[in-house]
């Protein structure tokens, strides 16, 4: 039985580019793909060439499967293709529940050649028990890893995407040389009043201010914790220099700021940026 094993693994190795091209063929048959340019036809081709490589890379791990009669390795050939496939696909910004149809046609195709085989071949009951044995399970490792790879490269281009999104939700406008506005906007959680701290000291200090008008007039929520980061950003802006006057505090807001208990003395509020910078201009005069 093993030699025969052998001698499939060796005909699915030899014929992966045929196998490839069928399963390639088999997943496109009817989709009518938009009209292309002819660069874009050549960018296209490149790419498809890439696709069928990734194919027949993983047609030949079957194969090898079949060969090695070696679980251990299979699965890390897997493992490792499945890395490799995951991060490819994702970069061409193919979905996840569209990339993972290509696992039927792979399916069938395989079936279709080991059945071609087994017809020749005449294979026992127990050859073919065995050949599903090494061949399906391999199919499901590759769905796993492919799948954990490209989820993983999701969250990190979420995660990427969420905080160029939170750098930029910390923008010091400047108004005239020396004074500046930083509108916040929207819920301020834990992670963007870090971020409030680091960034509007740095800019603060780049832009060489000395007076900042921080409004919160569009932060919907200021809880005890956002209240005393706000605080405390003032506090360190005055540290470098920077007199903030802060702006907007509705009615609500500002009991809770109460609440906490801390020195109001050195906090300057006005009612709104028109008052803040007329005070500021009547300073600077």
């Amino acid at each position: 039985m093993s030699e025969r094993l052998v001698l499939l693994g060796e005909t699915i190795v030899n014929n992966k580019h045929d196998i490839a091209r069928e399963v390639h063929t088999s997943r496109f048959a009817g989709i009518q793909l938009p009209e292309l340019t002819a660069e874009q036809k050549r960018e296209f081709q490149k790419i498809e060439q890439q696709i069928m490589q990734v194919r027949a890379d993983f047609i030949e791990i079957f194969g090898r499967a079949l060969i090695d009669n070696n679980d251990e390795q299979s699965i890390n050939r897997v493992k490792e293709w499945g890395k490799t496939a995951g991060s490819f696909i994702f970069n061409l910004g193919v979905s996840l529940d569209e990339a993972l149809k290509d696992s039927s046609y792979y399916r069938t195709v395989i079936w279709k050649w080991i059945q071609e085989f087994s017809s020749d071949q005449d294979l026992s009951a127990d050859s073919i028990f065995k050949i599903i044995s090494i061949i399906d399970p391999l199919l499901d490792h590759a769905v796993y890893y492919f799948s954990l790879t490209f989820v993983h490269h999701f969250q990190q281009s979420l995660n990427n995407a969420k905080k160029a999104f939170m750098e930029l939700s910390v923008p010091i406008v400047p108004l005239i040389p020396g004074v500046g506005v930083l509108p916040l906007i929207g819920n301020i959680d834990t992670e963007r009043a870090a971020l409030l701290m680091e960034k509007t000291l740095e800019q603060a200090s780049k832009l060489n201010l000395n007076h900042l008008i921080l409004d919160v007039s569009g932060v919907l929520i200021i809880d005890t914790m956002v209240a005393d980061q706000l605080l405390k950003v003032i506090s360190a802006l005055s540290l470098i220099g920077v007199k903030t006057i802060l702006t907007g505090i509705r009615p609500e807001v500002a009991q809770t700021i109460v609440s906490l208990g801390l020195s109001l003395n050195q906090l300057t509020v006005r009612s709104n940026l028109h008052q803040a910078f007329k005070e500021i201009q009547l300073i600077r005069q």
